[in-house]
């Protein structure tokens, strides 16, 4: 049994403490809100998973330095625009040594660091690692089978993670590719938008199909560019990843597009929504990376676009599929006539 310290009291973070708890860890739930708390104490249940109980020995705490505290690892699972203020909270707590595995997802907008890159200049003494992959909380909370990838610089802090984490239901795979994992993550939410507005606009699945293969091409672009592994982007991380935030209604990002296709805007969107929309903070970031590593990314630039210079979401569109002429594998040479 483990001692394990959950950063965070949104959905995923009380998913994974259910999962955790039933694989028969001790568990701390922490939060900066004192009204999620009070709500998890009282109810052993968070409104955004109705019906998936915590056991009764979880314990809740508003005192990040209890969450911290003797713990053999800890789950940072705030939103990525809280990451860097509550690494800042927690950093006097943190031993070193001990482990932190991150399973949000986005880019910082102001200095373009990953998330990772953010634990480890906050507190520099903690062994960072990172999970993701296809796995929305509402499925993960009720024990849907789902598989995720853990990075890590080193593969024991891999294992010793993915030991932790794994049961039937949920089988963890272990990389190094820790840049590779992250951008993947983090750029798939901006193309999850895209894909929305494609539904909220009544487009098909034509559209929807094309979006998920030229967005992970727009991905991969980038993210090889940067210095992750083309195979991370053709894995989990990546294609599968982008998959299940472009075609599922669990996915915020996709339900915020929706609406905006509709005709809202990305502020009344997001309201709607209720729920942090990761793309919308990760997309500026997105094209600020292009610019620095002079990479074409055509689908971000136009939910850029849309999102924050008021493009029409079907002008948009059009502008995407009247692009100038291309080849879509470049680097395949035509047969000599």
């Amino acid at each position: 049994m483990a001692k394990i310290g959950i950063l965070g009291g949104g959905s995923w973070g009380i998913a994974l403490a259910v999962l955790l708890h039933k694989n028969g860890h001790e568990i701390t739930v922490w939060s900066a809100l004192e009204s999620e708390i009070r709500m998890l104490k009282e109810n052993h249940e968070h409104k955004m998973l109705p019906g998936v109980k915590l056991a009764e020995d979880v314990l809740f705490t508003p005192e990040a330095k209890e969450a911290v505290t003797d713990k053999d690892l800890l789950v940072m699972s705030v939103a990525s625009s809280y990451t860097r203020k509550t690494a800042g909270i927690i950093a006097g707590f943190v031993q070193p040594g001990q482990r932190i595995v991150n399973v949000a997802k986005g880019i910082e907008e102001g200095t373009l660091m990953t998330l990772s890159e953010i634990l480890e200049q906050e507190i520099p003494q903690a062994d960072v690692a990172v999970m993701s992959g296809p796995s929305h909380a509402e499925e993960v909370g009720r024990g849907i089978p789902t598989t995720i990838v853990v990075g890590a610089k080193t593969q024991a802090t891999a294992e010793s993670i993915q030991n932790l984490f794994m049961n039937e239901v949920f089988r963890v795979y272990i990389s190094p590719d820790v840049l590779g994992m992250e951008l993947g993550g983090a750029l798939k939410n901006v193309v999850a938008l895209a894909a929305g507005i494609a539904d909220g606009l009544g487009y098909g699945d034509n559209t929807k199909a094309a979006l998920i293969t030229r967005g992970i091409t727009e991905i991969a672009r980038l993210g090889t560019a940067m210095g992750g592994k083309f195979e991370t982007f053709c894995g989990l991380t990546g294609i599968g990843d982008l998959i299940v935030t472009c075609a599922s209604m669990h996915s915020r990002n996709r339900r915020a597009g929706i609406l905006i296709g509709q005709g809202k805007s990305c502020e009344e969107a997001m309201a709607e929504v209720q729920m942090v929309v990761e793309g919308v903070h990760s997309a500026k970031a997105a094209m600020a990376l292009a610019q620095k590593y002079d990479v074409q990314l055509p689908i971000i630039e136009q939910v850029n676009a849309v999102l924050f210079e008021g493009k029409s979401a079907d002008q948009a569109v059009k502008d995407l599929m009247l692009r100038d002429k291309k080849t879509e594998v470049p680097a395949f040479p035509w047969q000599a006539v």
